[in-house]
């Protein structure tokens, strides 16, 4: 049963001529599956409604072909033929009486109009943003006449999509309303540049236009970045955006408020943490009386609650903490709170969309399978008949294993050899700024721990013969990967022979502890190129070390830009005096001189080198896999159906894609299960 504290948040928001069923307000978010997928966004966003959120938002939607952001996969409202894929969102929505919002977006310069080739255009004739050769040119008035109508045109196809809330949308550096707003976009000397009115013209013109549109029966919404983080360079949210929505302040029916751009309003948990927001935007309800929406990564309750009373905001925003829990706001109305599966703020999602792909999520392995797998966040097939399991490994792959086929009821057996739960979790999440990932291990065993189908052993490493032994018919060895110290990764395929002869350091090793008390230059290779160097090399310079970061890519952790971190990673290396060597390989080493190579030249350089850190690639935990194939001949007799590898003892990857593995593994097993009952009634 709920408590009455959380009563407050399940009270209903007027937004101009709708209503809200609660106050849980699922932003605009990018999924990567947009108008390219219609039927997996739309089984997406219908979960979000099922599971609570009271409204719920598309991503970002272009409104006309001069804004084609391809390779990217956004929703699309060019013309009338993009009716019926949005109109497939909207009744998923309304299938559970939440109300289906739209961000209508022109994307100005940040577009290169890859696949329509329109020239793009903007404020002030500009190179576009991109990395494209191609230029936006200056809007003359007819172009500003243009898309006005363009606006108006999509807006009127949104409401005949069945859209309740209608966004106009300036923020996070990317679209052309907040281009106009901005001096270092907008250099125009008519009545559209200039000073502060004349810069807002626009706004306040397509603001007008929408409402007059379709304001009789929909809710137009304004979502506005109220600060850049640029300090005088940018906006700044006690300047110029106190003065946008000073001068708007009812004319929109609701506002949306975050900070610009996409990387300061979606910070990882490595940077921020849950509320970071809130000094931004505390002032926005004191000069409006309309509802204001906000976000900061909040999966609290109790701060949600807080927020609402202090007159901070009426309804309470969230993209990323709706992406790993769909059903938090039934879990906070039913009173389940130890069963919210909380946002780890790794960005992961976020990676989807930057690399043009249906997202992902490390906390919600269902995630974008709604409707291609149909898979479903909180239900499972159930088993008709209980069967044993054994999951060899509690590391992420293995406790998701267990936690879908108890869900099930199946019996299961876990056993992880050392004596901790979560493998690499618990490493990892002891390393500067991940102490959040530890949720990932911590959700799923609050779960497993309170189940009697579960049985859970630390300290009970098994071999092939102990597997043999017990009998179980199926069999999942989780056993994880280990990283390699040989030098083996992208930049060197085979192992380099004098790595044996340097003083070389694993992640393994750091993260045991192995690097405390050494002194003298330490050297961070990375060939890994996501987040694990950047923070042993934290660690390294923490404990007074000289450090060198050496990596064959031209930046520090470029896959990191996937997911909004690339900038803070290198700033923080620099700030703390780390040296970087971009696109150098490794060469040799020598008496304490690691040698290295320009990856284009090969010309060489010395680095004094007391302790080599090597972030190169990982090896799978396979040995007992091996040892049990090479004896399956043996299991029929032992009692033994199936054994298969999950998660990094299968192929090391990702934290997101061992629990993806343990959770297909589960599913996998249950459709196995029916098949052979099947099998077995037809043979009867």
């Amino acid at each position: 049963m709920r408590d009455a504290t959380y009563d407050i948040l399940f009270e209903p928001v007027q937004i101009g001529p709708v209503q809200t069923r609660n106050r849980f307000y699922q932003v605009p978010h990018c999924t990567g599956m947009g108008h390219r997928y219609p039927r997996s966004e739309a089984a997406h966003r219908g979960m979000k409604a099922e599971g609570g959120w009271g409204v719920v938002c598309t991503q970002e939607t272009e409104i006309h072909p001069s804004s084609d952001l391809t390779p990217a996969n956004e929703a699309r409202l060019w013309d009338t033929k993009d009716i019926p894929a949005l109109q497939l969102v909207t009744e998923a929505v309304h299938a559970h009486d939440s109300l289906a919002a739209i961000q209508l977006a022109h994307n100005g310069l940040h577009v290169a109009n890859r696949y329509t080739r329109h020239t793009p255009f903007a404020p002030s004739a500009a190179v576009v943003d991109s990395d494209d050769p191609v230029q936006a040119r200056a809007m003359d008035k007819a172009d500003i006449k243009a898309f006005r109508r363009w606006h108006v045109d999509a807006a009127r196809r949104a409401k005949e999509a069945g859209f309740d809330i209608i966004y106009v949308y300036a923020g996070h550096d990317m679209t052309l309303l907040q281009h106009f707003l901005l001096e270092r976009h907008n250099q125009r000397s008519d009545e559209y540049g200039g000073n502060f009115e004349n810069r807002l013209r626009l706004f306040r013109e397509v603001l007008q236009d929408t409402k007059e549109a379709v304001g009789d029966t929909c809710a137009v919404a304004v979502r506005l970045a109220v600060d850049e983080l640029l300090g005088a360079e940018g906006l700044r949210h006690d300047v110029e955006a106190r003065d946008i929505i000073t001068a708007l302040a009812d004319e929109p029916d609701m506002w949306d408020v975050n900070l610009s751009d996409w990387s300061n309003d979606s910070q990882t948990s490595r940077f921020a943490k849950e509320g970071y927001q809130e000094d931004y935007t505390r002032f926005v309800k004191s000069v409006t009386s309309k509802p204001v929406v906000g976000v900061g990564r909040y999966t609290s309750p109790d701060t949600m609650v807080r927020l609402v009373k202090q007159g901070h905001l009426d309804l309470i925003g969230a993209a990323r903490p709706s992406i790993a829990d769909p059903f938090l706001p039934n879990k906070v109305k039913e009173g389940r709170l130890e069963d919210i599966r909380e946002c780890i703020g790794c960005n992961i999602c976020v990676s989807g969309d930057n690399t043009c792909v249906p997202m992902r999520c490390t906390q919600n392995p269902t995630v974008a399978e709604e409707w291609r797998r149909g898979w479903h966040p909180e239900v499972l097939p159930k088993a008709s008949k209980p069967e044993q399991h054994l999951i060899v490994g509690g590391g992420p792959a293995g406790l998701e294993a267990a936690l879908v086929l108890a869900k099930a009821g199946h019996d299961v057996t876990l056993a992880e050899a050392s004596d901790v739960w979560g493998g690499r979790v618990s490493l990892e999440s002891r390393l500067p700024g991940l102490a959040e990932w530890g949720r990932v291990r911590d959700w799923r065993m609050g779960q497993l721990q309170v189940m009697p189908n579960v049985q859970m052993y630390l300290g009970s490493g098994l071999s092939a013969d102990d597997i043999l032994d017990y009998g179980i018919a199926n069999v999942a060895l989780a056993t994880g990967a280990h990283w390699r110290a040989d030098g083996t990764g992208r930049a060197h395929r085979k192992p380099l022979a004098f790595m044996a002869d340097a003083s070389v350091l694993t992640p393994d090793d750091v993260m045991q502890g192995k690097l405390e008390g050494r002194q003298g230059p330490v050297v961070v290779f990375d060939d890994d190129r996501y987040y694990m160097a950047s923070i042993l090399a934290e660690v390294a310079a923490a404990q007074g070390n000289r450090v060198t970061f050496v990596t064959p890519a031209s930046v520090v952790a470029p896959w990191s830009d996937h997911t909004l971190e690339q900038g803070r990673i290198q700033t923080r290396l620099i700030e703390l005096g780390v040296e970087i060597v971009p696109l150098h390989r490794l060469a040799g080493y020598s008496e304490g001189q690691l040698s290295v190579a320009c990856g284009y030249t090969g010309a060489t350089r010395q680095l004094a080198c007391k302790t080599l850190v090597s972030v190169t690639s990982r090896s799978p935990n396979d040995a007992v896999w091996r040892a049990l194939s090479a004896r399956e001949a043996e299991w029929a007799d032992a009692g033994v159906e199936s054994v298969k590898t999950i998660g990094d003892c299968h192929a090391p990857g990702l934290i997101a894609a061992a629990v993806y593995a343990g959770h297909s593994y589960g599913r996998e097993a249950l459709e196995l299960a029916k098949v052979l009952r099947e099998d077995r009634m037809l043979a009867d």
